[in-house]
């Protein structure tokens, strides 16, 4: 193999999936949201519900809101609420993290999910 062509399969591997998360939209993911709603809050300062309130989540380790009783599984997780976490979490979570309390069974498609982790990056 060419030098040239190491070096754009390289880039290819590491640098094009950060740009597929930054293609979400805001609004739709805002929509998608209302699914989540039943059970999390995206105020600052808002109320937990059977989840946990989700202002201020990514880019944070899971499990940390003092005030909420997450399950054992994932406090044990060790997980970064990024992009590709939470593409995981949201694509199906008891996947990701078993014996997670989450029950939603995730959602298939991936365009839903990275609208929905655009607007959940907006929550700061």
């Amino acid at each position: 193999m060419s030098s040239r062509f190491c070096f754009l399969l390289l880039a290819a591997i590491f640098i094009a999936p950060s740009f597929a998360y930054a293609e979400g939209d805001v609004k739709k993911g805002k929509k998608h949201f209302k699914k989540c709603a039943a059970c999390h809050t995206p105020d600052k300062d808002g109320a937990h519900k059977v989840g946990p309130n989700l202002w201020g989540t990514y880019g944070k380790k899971a499990a940390q809101k003092s005030d909420f009783k997450y399950s054992q599984a994932l406090m044990d997780a060790n997980l970064t609420w990024d992009d590709a976490t939470l593409d995981a979490w949201i694509k199906k979570p008891a996947k990701l993290v078993k014996g997670t309390k989450m029950i939603y069974p995730g959602l298939r498609k991936a365009k839903q999910r990275t609208d929905l982790i655009a607007y959940l990056k907006t929550l700061q």
